[in-house]
């Protein structure tokens, strides 16, 4: 990453400073994973600061947790947390930033194709996290899709159509 500049460095730190707040607006289940807004936050630093920046937004978050400072869902942080039930999610955070973040013009210019882009994202966080919870619950397929998905797609598709919506808006007021 040469020729980073100052502004750069400083959305990279808002934005995983957002995540954090993000992730304690949470909503516990009783399937160990809660419904947090941190994956809006991942959204909006993908789709806003690209994938390069985004990417970095996020690492910076799961790095902190990573090292115990409590920035997960229910001010959780720690190695135990990237390795128990909501681990899997949380790394799949990563390529969520960066799919998100594609500089795929099309994608980026319209609201359908950012859709795309988050549809993508969450299909990769869903396949991590849902392959981790298995690994480390011991629970079929079937029952990590019921505890681990299907819960949460009505509210990830309210958090992409906003994201989408929001993104050129936001994009264009950080400009300024």
């Amino acid at each position: 990453m040469k020729n980073v500049n100052i502004r750069q460095m400083v959305f990279c730190a808002l934005f995983a400073a957002l995540i954090v707040v993000f992730a304690q607006i949470q909503v516990p289940l009783p399937g160990l994973v809660p419904i947090s807004l941190a994956t809006f936050g991942v959204m909006m630093a993908g789709l806003l600061l690209g994938w390069k920046f985004g990417l970095l937004a996020v690492a910076v978050y799961v790095l902190l947790g990573a090292v115990g400072v409590p920035v997960f869902a229910g001010f959780k942080g720690g190695l135990a947390t990237l390795t128990g039930p909501t681990g899997g999610y949380i790394i799949g955070y990563l390529p969520y930033a960066v799919l998100a973040g594609l500089p795929v013009k099309k994608a980026q210019e319209s609201f359908w194709g950012r859709l795309a882009l988050l549809a993508l994202g969450t299909l990769a966080c869903y396949a991590l996290g849902t392959a981790w919870f298995m690994h480390a619950t011991k629970r079929t397929l079937g029952e990590s899709m019921g505890l681990c998905v299907l819960p949460f797609l009505p509210g990830d598709a309210v958090k992409m159509a906003l994201s989408s919506f929001l993104a050129p808006r936001l994009r264009k007021a950080m400009k300024a």
